[in-house]
C-alpha cells in the first residue's frame, strides 16, 4: 500500500502537557490496479447483488430470487431461521402468504469487502408502524453465504424528536 508522508510534528510543550514528535502517514490517491479499488469494485458489486436480491425476493415476493442470490450452503444466524437455501424460502412462503403486504424500504446500504449491511424500515400491513432491522450479509463468489440481523420495533412515542432512520 502506497502511503504519503505529511511531515513530522514538532514536541509541543502546552499547559504542562508534552506532545510527542511523531509523523503523520496518510494514504496516497488509490489508482485503478491499487487492491484497495478492486475491493472496493467487489464490495459495490456485492452490494447491487444484495439490493437486487431485497427487492425482489421481499418486496416482490419472487421466491426464485433465493435460487439466483443464495448460496446451497446459507448459514442463518436469525434464531427462527434454519440454515440452507431451501429451508429459508419455505419460511418466508408461508410468511407471504400470512402477510401479503410486508415490505421492506431499505433506507441505507453500506458496503465492505464480502460484507453488505441494510438498514431497512420493515412493515408487514398498512397499520404497521413498522420494525427497525439491520440486515448483514456475507457474500461469496457473487452469492449470499451467511446472514444476521437485529430487528426492534418502532415505538409509538420516544424519549427524543429523532426517527429511527
Amino acid at each position: 500500500m502506497r502511503r504519503l508522508a505529511v511531515g513530522p510534528l514538532i514536541a509541543i510543550t502546552f499547559s504542562g502537557f508534552l506532545l510527542a514528535a511523531s509523523t503523520f502517514v496518510v494514504p496516497a490517491c488509490a489508482d485503478p490496479g491499487d487492491p484497495r479499488e478492486m475491493n472496493s469494485s467487489a464490495a459495490q458489486r456485492n452490494r447491487q447483488v444484495v439490493l437486487d436480491f431485497y427487492e425482489q425476493f421481499f418486496n416482490l415476493h419472487d421466491l426464485t430470487a433465493a435460487d439466483r442470490h443464495i448460496s446451497d450452503n446459507y448459514r442463518q444466524h436469525n434464531p427462527n431461521v434454519p440454515d440452507g437455501r431451501q429451508p429459508f424460502v419455505a419460511v418466508f412462503q408461508k410468511i407471504f402468504a400470512q402477510l401479503p403486504q410486508r415490505h421492506s424500504q431499505i433506507v441505507r446500504a453500506v458496503a465492505e469487502g464480502d460484507l453488505v449491511v441494510l438498514h431497512v424500515k420493515l412493515t408487514k400491513g398498512t397499520d404497521d408502524r413498522g420494525t427497525a432491522v439491520v440486515d448483514i450479509f456475507r457474500l461469496q463468489a457473487g452469492k449470499i453465504v451467511e446472514h444476521w440481523d437485529v430487528q426492534q420495533p418502532i415505538p409509538e412515542k420516544t424519549a427524543n424528536e429523532n426517527t429511527m432512520f
